[in-house]
C-alpha cells in the first residue's frame, strides 16, 4: 500500500493533505462494549483492561479485535545542540547503541521478544547530526520533510498494533524544548536529567532550552516549524509514523516522555491527532506525567523505567494482548449458562 502522505515537496503540501483525520469505529466500539457487558464477570470488574479492548475494537474496525502482527519501531538520530554540553555520554554511543541493537543485545530486543513484537531500528543520518537550536534551526524545511518521511515509510500497513520508540544522545532536552514549544511554562518544569545529567548537566540543559525558546519564539504556533526550530531527526520520524499510522488506523502505544513530547506536537495541528495512541508507561523523567496529564493519556504501566527505547511500550504491548485475550475468550453469560445481572 502506498503512504497517504509522502512524499510531499513542502510543509504545506502535507498539512493540505492531512484533511480531517480518520476516526475510531464508533459501531465496533458499541459492540466490544455491549460484550463487555456480557462476559461472565461483574460490569468493570476487568478495569482498564476493559476499556483497552475497546479502544482496540474501535481503531481495529473490528468488535473482537486482535493482535497477528505487533510492530516495534526505534528511530534514531544525532543532536546538535550537545555542543552545549547537554548530555553526558558523547554522541557515538547512539551509532554503538544502534549497533547494539542489530546485534539482539539491548533491553528493547529482549522485551520485544517476551511481548511478541517485531523490531526494526531505524537510523537516521547519524553522521550529521542536526544544528545547534540555541544558535540555528535544528533542521531545514526539507529536512523535516525527510525524516518524516521515513518514519511514515518505515510503518507496515499490515500491522495491528504500532510500537513506537527511539534513542538519540541529547534528545531529553530536544523534548524538553518540544513540550515547552507546545505547552509553555517554565523551562525547568521541562527538563530533568535524561540518561544521568549532573545538577550542573540540568542547569545547562534549562539554559539551551531557554536560549532556543528566545530565538524561535515566532515558529512555535505550528507543529512542523517547532521541528524545524528543536527537533530531532527521530522526533520527526515519530511523527511521521504517527500519522502514517493514523491513516491505516493502526493503534499505537507511545513510550516515555522522548516519544511523547514528539507526539504532543501534532496536537497544535488538531487536538484529536492522538486519538489513536495509548500512553504505554509513566516515566520517572520527572516531566512525563505532567506532560500525560496535559494530553489527557492515562498510563498503562508505571514501573519508575526511564530507558527509551521502546521499552515502556514493549512491556505494555503484553498487558494489552491480555485485554484481548479476556476479551475474546471469555464465554458469555448466555454461553456459560450463568444467571446473569
Amino acid at each position: 500500500m502506498a503512504d497517504p502522505l509522502f512524499p510531499a515537496e513542502s510543509l504545506a503540501a502535507l498539512r493540505a493533505r492531512l484533511g480531517e483525520l480518520p476516526c475510531a469505529d464508533e459501531a465496533a466500539e458499541a459492540a466490544a462494549r455491549d460484550r463487555q457487558a456480557n462476559l461472565t464477570k461483574p460490569p468493570g470488574s476487568l478495569g482498564r483492561l476493559e476499556d483497552l479492548a475497546i479502544f482496540m475494537a474501535g481503531w481495529q474496525g473490528n468488535p473482537r479485535p486482535r493482535i497477528a502482527k505487533a510492530q516495534a519501531l526505534v528511530f534514531a538520530g544525532n543532536h546538535g545542540v550537545c555542543a552545549q554540553g547537554v548530555n553526558p555520554f558523547p554522541q557515538e554511543v547512539t551509532a554503538q547503541m544502534v549497533a547494539n541493537f542489530s546485534a539482539g543485545g539491548a533491553a528493547i530486543n529482549q522485551l520485544c521478544r517476551a511481548s511478541g513484537a517485531e523490531l526494526s531500528v531505524v537510523a537516521l543520518d547519524l553522521d550529521r547530526p542536526t544544528g545547534d537550536f540555541t544558535q540555528e534551526l535544528a533542521m531545514s524545511e526539507a529536512e523535516v520533510l525527510e525524516a518524516m518521511a521515513r518514519g511514515a515509510e518505515a510503518v507496515d500497513p499490515g500491522a495491528e498494533i504500532l510500537l513506537l520508540g527511539e534513542m538519540g544522545i541529547g534528545n531529553s532536552t530536544v523534548a524538553a524544548a518540544l513540550a515547552h514549544a507546545t505547552f509553555g511554562g517554565v523551562v525547568a518544569g521541562w527538563v530533568g536529567r535524561g540518561t544521568g545529567a549532573d545538577d550542573a548537566g540540568v542547569k545547562r540543559k534549562i539554559a539551551a532550552v531557554e536560549a532556543g525558546a528566545k530565538r524561535h519564539a515566532d515558529l512555535l504556533d505550528d507543529p512542523f516549524t517547532t521541528l524545524m526550530a528543536f527537533g530531532g531527526r527521530e522526533q520527526a520520524a515519530i511523527c511521521g509514523a504517527l500519522l502514517a499510522a493514523r491513516f491505516y488506523r493502526i493503534p499505537v502505544l507511545l513510550d516515555g516522555f522522548i516519544c511523547t513530547a514528539a507526539a504532543a506536537v501534532l496536537t497544535r495541528l488538531d487536538g484529536d491527532a492522538l486519538a489513536h495512541c495509548l500512553a504505554s508507561h509513566v516515566s520517572a523523567e520527572q516531566a512525563h506525567r505532567r506532560l500525560l496529564g496535559l494530553l489527557g493519556k492515562a498510563p498503562i504501566l508505571d514501573l519508575d523505567m526511564r530507558l527509551g527505547e521502546g521499552s515502556g511500550a514493549a512491556l505494555a504491548l503484553g498487558v494489552l494482548r491480555a485485554a484481548l485475550e479476556a476479551h475474546n475468550g471469555m464465554a458469555t453469560f448466555a454461553e456459560a449458562g450463568v444467571s446473569g445481572a
